[in-house]
């Protein structure tokens, strides 16, 4: 197979995704179609439609964009099926039926930002990082029945520093995803559409496997219960976004929203309560469940703007007679 012969419709929808249909695009690959989502409404009255990056990209591009509402409308397929694609790409975008990821010759693959089969589900940088993981990756696999169970082409592995958070580690991926991707597609044209793959089960040692399911709001909340590293890999496996969040209640028993968006490890302990805070000259810190104290370096109260810890002190009373819950 010559890689002018390929025919490829790119699925994806967030930055993440343009990262790699860039490179595509800029290997002179032919990329002969793109689906992304509707356009999303925003502001005050949802009035206002904004399209996905990789709509953006795409139109920048001269691409042509589907954007079905279900991925089974007879109308989209038929129209999906008209672009007689041999491969489809698929980067941070919905699950797909059947009929989308078996229509071309040489299959659907997914990139995967996380070195399967641990970590399967819809936000595995945040997960990693939460769980506290040194170590994780990108994967690439074709699409089967389940989620994220398909059988692996390749993988690139990535180290995870102690002070990286979400976005370091999204924008690492994103850079290596494309890079994977481009690989994957070079073997899938060596092989005639038929790459050496391995089934996860294969891989699968007898550790327990962690899934990483969608994070929502109350999955956001601290708890100061855990060990001061445990809350630690909690704030920045969740900042920017969404941010971990907590309550603080003060004295006369009011109650305000925290995020919290950045902390530094200390090795200070404290004989207190679970979440007393200790202002320590213009230092934030917190006593969390194994007796260290946790320094919160960027903070935002609701209501406010995000800023430096020190700043928060200055504008708050009696912070000592605080606790966060």
């Amino acid at each position: 197979m010559k890689k002018e012969d390929l025919r490829i419709v790119f699925m994806g929808t967030p930055e993440f995704a343009v990262e790699t249909l860039d490179a595509l695009v800029k290997n002179e690959y032919n990329v002969v179609a793109v689906v992304t989502q509707p356009d999303k409404p925003v502001g005050r009255h949802g009035s206002v439609l904004q399209p996905s990056a990789v709509k953006r990209y795409a139109q920048e591009h001269q691409l042509p964009v589907l954007q079905p509402v279900k991925m089974k409308d007879e109308a989209f397929v038929e129209e999906l099926r008209s672009y007689n694609a041999n491969l489809q790409v698929v980067v941070a975008f919905r699950m797909l039926p059947e009929v989308v990821w078996d229509m071309p010759e040489y299959g659907t693959f997914n990139v995967h930002a996380a070195l399967l089969p641990q970590y399967r589900g819809a936000a595995p940088i945040n997960w990693a990082i939460i769980n506290g993981e040194t170590r994780t990756g990108v994967t690439t696999f074709f699409l089967d029945h389940d989620i994220d169970t398909g059988r692996i082409i390749m993988q690139e592995p990535f180290d995870i520093a102690d002070d990286y958070n979400v976005e370091n580690v999204y924008d690492g991926l994103m850079r290596l995803g494309a890079e994977l991707c481009l690989k994957t597609v070079e073997l899938i044209v060596k092989e005639d559409g038929h790459p050496k793959t391995m089934a996860q089960d294969e891989m699968a040692d007898e550790a327990e496997l962690t899934v990483a399911p969608k994070i929502f709001k109350e999955t956001c909340r601290i708890d100061w219960e855990k060990t001061s590293k445990q809350v630690y890999d909690f704030v920045r496996g969740l900042s920017p976004i969404p941010g971990a969040w907590t309550v603080l209640k003060t004295a006369d028993g009011k109650e305000a929203v925290l995020k919290v968006f950045a902390a530094r490890k200390t090795e200070a302990c404290v004989e207190a309560t679970t979440g007393t805070i200790v202002v320590d000259g213009r230092r934030l810190l917190v006593k969390c469940g194994d007796s260290f104290v946790l320094e919160l370096t960027e903070v935002q109260l609701a209501g406010k703007k995000r800023m430096a810890a020190s700043d928060f002190i200055n504008g708050m009373k009696d912070l000592n007679l605080c606790r966060l819950v």
